[in-house]
């Protein structure tokens, strides 16, 4: 059983997936070193140019949740073809954009691919890997993704400062079309498809949901908690939550089946992989605005200085996934979780003073405890479930990922803001103070990570017992 060899061709399928995976999330992060250049040629202000992250956030938070129709009903090569070719569109429509409408309309033909490409890399995985060796591939897949907020900054600052911010889509083009011809010779069928009927209402119900909720929180920095834009928002997400899942509940093809939240333990494995999601996302908006605005360095230094870690904490993917292959699920997680909320708190306790340096180190071991941990809570958690739904399980863990970027980001974000904006003193100690609160914050949340995994765990162990 150990020694099951992963065919070469997979290994192929996964890396053409991946790289537009990774493409998306490196244009994603690039994108927000380029704000400030794109205010100016354009002549928007920062609320229009903040459209570029939350619009393709919102489309592609949207489309996610119902990659497990698209699975069942379309072939996996159909589906690759169509992402891959959605994404280099919306690169070119960028790169010659004359306006900031075209910019725009290009981050949402991505966000339109990026969406079904997401996916499909870990229902290859899950599908066609040997289940000896799926630690070490959800690992490798998780390392592929995780690279991109490593090296997103470094590469939209390098790009910005020397030559043009168009070049940060032209460069990916290459790529996107290697990872074509790739995927056209490695990605195969294995399950068959299905016909089914597409639910027009669950879709709407979707988009009201998450649209909803991630605009609202995306709006938490500049408007009021009672403004329409928050409150009104959530209202509008909760409303279409409700509904999605009552609708989910009464077809006979619902677009996810809501038979996974069911699953006991698979339900505190994808609470776990939101909240850590969380405090990553989270962690990754405090840090450089506290290297640039307290520390006084400059937003490419700050780009360097989070990168050590966030490529350790990538290596340490595949690495974490082994260790489950080989002793399990438990000793990973736990351990990587501790790591977490340890560096966390002490990052907490020090927030008055962080220097370059302590910043490096303390997310280095951050993000080792997040390598560790992060790929094996999804492996462990789609391991609860049968075949039938395991394309489901991917579609909601990849959904809530997206979620959870958008209420890290904005919770810390309007945490921070606020103590800028309260009381005496100078930018730099209202900075420190409100990194102090929202790291707080991160730390409860991880907390909240280790006792659901916790729970898991000993579900898991309920419902072996039974």
């Amino acid at each position: 059983m150990a020694n099951e060899k992963i065919e070469p061709r997979v290994v192929g399928a996964v890396l053409a997936t991946g790289l537009m995976s990774l493409s998306g999330v490196i244009v994603e992060t690039a994108m927000n070193i380029t704000f400030p250049t794109l205010m100016k040629q354009f002549d928007v202000t920062t609320g229009t140019v903040q459209w570029m992250t939350t619009l393709y956030l919102l489309i592609v938070a949207c489309i996610v949740p119902i990659s497990s129709y698209l699975k069942r009903r379309f072939k996996l090569k159909s589906l690759f073809v169509t992402a891959n070719l959605l994404f280099i569109a919306g690169l070119l429509l960028d790169a010659m954009a004359p306006t900031f409408t075209w910019l725009l309309l290009g981050r949402a033909v991505q966000g339109l691919g990026t969406g079904i490409a997401l996916p499909l890399m870990f229902n290859i995985i899950l599908e066609q890997v040997p289940l000896s060796r799926i630690g070490l591939m959800t690992g490798i897949g998780t390392l592929i993704t995780a690279v991109g907020p490593a090296i997103g900054p470094t590469y939209g600052g390098i790009l910005v400062t020397n030559f043009n911010w168009r070049y940060i889509f032209w460069i990916l083009v290459p790529f996107l079309v290697i990872s074509f011809f790739v995927g056209i010779r490695t990605i195969k069928q294995v399950v068959p498809t299905k016909q089914e009927s597409f639910d027009v209402l669950s879709m709407i119900t979707v988009i009201m949901a998450f649209g909803g909720l991630i605009y609202g929180f995306s709006s938490l920095s500049s408007h009021d908690w009672l403004s329409w834009s928050v409150l009104g928002s959530w209202i509008i997400g909760i409303v279409g939550a409700v509904g999605f899942v009552r609708r989910s509940d009464h077809i006979d093809h619902p677009l996810i089946h809501l038979d996974a939240l069911r699953n006991r333990p698979f339900a505190w494995h994808l609470l776990t992989f939101f909240l850590i999601q969380t405090t990553a996302l989270g962690l990754s908006f405090i840090l450089p605005n506290y290297l640039q605005l307290v520390d006084q360095q400059t937003a490419f230094v700050a780009g360097l200085v989070v990168l050590p870690g966030a490529i350790i904490g990538a290596a340490f993917s595949p690495i974490g996934g082994q260790i489950l292959d080989r002793f399990g699920a438990k000793r990973p997680i736990l351990l990587g979780l501790s790591v977490v909320v340890i560096t966390l708190l002490l990052m907490t306790v020090f927030a008055s003073h962080l220097s370059v340096a302590a910043i490096l180190w303390l997310y280095v071991v951050y993000m080792v405890g997040i390598g560790v941990a992060f790929g094996n809570i999804m492996t462990a958690g789609l391991k609860q479930l049968g075949a039938d739904l395991k394309a489901d399980g991917n579609a909601l863990m990849n959904a809530l990922q997206q979620f959870a970027g958008a209420i890290g980001t904005a919770v810390v974000s309007a945490i921070i803001g606020a103590s800028q904006a309260s009381g005496s003193g100078s930018t730099v100690v209202k900075t420190a103070l409100g990194s102090k609160w929202a790291l707080l914050v991160l730390v409860v949340t991880g907390l909240g990570a280790l006792l659901s995994m916790l729970v898991a765990f000993r579900s898991e162990q309920g419902t072996t017992a039974r």
